[in-house]
Formats: structure tokens, sequence, C-alpha cells
């Protein structure tokens, strides 16, 4: 019994003496936690083109670095398949003035503002109020911070 207790115990301590497995980065495109929708599943062309969001369509979708984006028409689909980058959110879709503080936080497709033909999202209302009064020095603050801060 002594010799089990013992050889339990070097086990135990030979695994508490290994490094812990490093943190999974988060994701470069925000979804939420029970979802690969990007963007909430609004139409991110659609931002650029109407000037407003507008819900997507899952029968007008493609998928771009691990996330699903959903469009309103089979036009706006083909203009984001030909430059993706163009019309995804900067940050990936998580929020601008978070990004800017060193961290994470989702993106409310509802809470927008395209800047230098680049869409941004916000958390909130309350935060977007924050981001409007330095957008540009919150934008360089963010490019500083981005993509680092998805493995903090």
């Amino acid at each position: 019994m002594k010799r089990l207790f013992l050889s339990l115990a070097l086990a135990l301590a030979a695994l508490t003496a290994l490094p812990a497995p490093a943190l999974a980065a988060k994701a470069p495109i925000y979804t939420g936690a029970f979802s690969q929708v990007a963007v909430g599943g609004y139409d991110v062309v659609a931002y650029f083109t109407v000037g407003r969001p507008v819900k997507g369509d899952a029968k007008f979708a493609t998928d771009w670095k691990g996330a699903s984006w959903q469009f309103a028409s089979a036009a706006n689909l083909a203009k984001f398949k030909a430059n993706p980058a163009a019309y995804a959110p900067q940050y990936g879709g998580y929020c601008a003035w978070a990004a800017a503080q060193g961290y994470t936080a989702k993106g409310d497709p509802q809470q927008w503002k395209i800047v230098g033909g680049k869409l941004y999202l916000n958390y909130n209302a309350d935060i977007q109020s924050k981001w409007v009064k330095d957008i540009p020095g919150f934008i360089r603050q963010g490019d500083a911070n981005w993509p680092a801060i998805l493995n903090r």
C-alpha cells in the first residue's frame, strides 16, 4: 500500500511539473459563442452600398477565415468573394474601441461606422459614443494592438 501511494505521489508530482498547455487564441473573426456566422448574419457589403445594416440570408453565404458570411443578394455575395478584405469589418468584427484598449469584445452590427473606406463595429451605443470622440486615435491604437490581442 505504501508503495502504491508513493508511486501515485510521484506520478502526480511529475504531472504538475509539466508546463500548462497554451490557451487557444481567439478566432480571427468574431462569431459569438454558439455560432460560426460573422457579423450576426448581417450583409457587410450592404453597409457600403445602402449605408445601413441589412440582414443576410443563408442561401447567399460563403466561408472566409473560419466564419460563415451571409448576404442579402447574390450580387453582394459576389462582391465579397471578389475582395473580402474590402468589406469585412476591421479587427475581425470585434469592437473597435475594445481593440484600441488592448482587448476583445463583441461587435454589434447595429453600432457601426465606415471610416476611410473601412467598416468598424462597436460593442454598443455607449461604447460607440466614446469611440467617436477620437476615431483616428482609436484606430491607430487598435491597429497597433491587432492581431496580438487575439492571444490575450
